[in-house]
């Protein structure tokens, strides 16, 4: 396609994959709900690839991202909702609006800090009258979605003053915990655990940890250490359900101290 440059190209590609006479049957059968799960996961592999300092993978991964909101557009487009040129300048009118230290005349002499408050101002005003925990996206990783529902509630003075209560309130959910292990429902154990989860995540939001990056960070050390696992349970001559606990335990130690000793 020529004149309109590689986002037309893109635009032109998905409109024909839609098209419903000589499109992709597969394409042809999708709508907002069946593709949101692969935005998400298109996201977080983004996120993935930054956190592995993958860039060479980058471009394709930030590829996939933009294809999700092309093709969110090109069905909006065609329920007659609104098109990829209303998202673009949807989007292009909010950080105006956002950055009037930028595009308008107040001054630039703020902290990063004073500037994010100012945002949430600007947010707050556009949200209109509202509930405090109002607009906090349900479809965030769970994790995510506590932070910023409970960083909501903080700004009203809904919070604990420091760690210390956030730990306490740890222990407290955990001997819930292990009691509702013993004698509660499959359902109320459940719960149990989701009320620790979320003091956890507050406890990240308090050591300004991103509790979805740290868990994304245990995950590939787990990973990394019990590929170790298995290189030396090879050398053996055997794999990971020839062995035991107590062996794996031990080499998992001999991983762990590998890299500690790497640092």
């Amino acid at each position: 396609m020529e004149g309109g440059g590689e986002i037309a190209r893109l635009r032109e590609i998905m409109r024909r994959l839609r098209d419903p006479v000589t499109g992709c049957p597969w394409d042809i059968a999708q709508d907002f709900a069946s593709i949101a799960p692969y935005t998400i996961e298109e996201a977080h592999e983004v996120a993935d690839v930054i956190a592995r300092q993958a860039w060479a993978e980058l471009p394709g991964e930030l590829g996939d991202l933009l294809l999700q909101v092309v093709y969110h557009a090109q069905m909006a487009e065609e329920a007659g909702l609104f098109g990829l040129d209303d998202v673009v300048r949807a989007i292009s009118n909010k950080m105006v609006a956002r950055h009037p230290h930028v595009f308008g005349e107040e001054s630039r002499d703020k902290t990063a800090a004073q500037q994010t408050a100012d945002w949430e101002r600007i947010k707050a005003a556009e949200r209109g009258p509202a509930r405090v925990l109002d607009g906090v996206a349900l479809g965030l990783p769970a994790l995510t979605r506590a932070v910023k529902l409970q960083k909501r509630a903080a700004r009203v003075g809904f919070d604990w003053p420091s760690t210390d209560e956030v730990v306490a309130k740890i222990a407290e959910e955990a001997a819930e915990l292990v009691e509702a292990r013993d004698r509660l429902t499959a359902a109320e154990v459940e719960e149990e655990f989701g009320d620790l989860l979320f003091v956890m995540a507050n406890l990240a939001r308090h050591l300004k940890v991103d509790p979805e990056a740290a868990l994304r960070a245990a995950n590939a050390k787990f990973t990394r250490r019990f590929g170790r696992i298995e290189d030396w349970l090879a050398e053996a001559g055997k794999g990971p359900d020839e062995s035991n606990l107590a062996e794996m335990d031990a080499l998992w130690n001999r991983a762990k101290a590998e890299e500690k000793a790497a640092k």
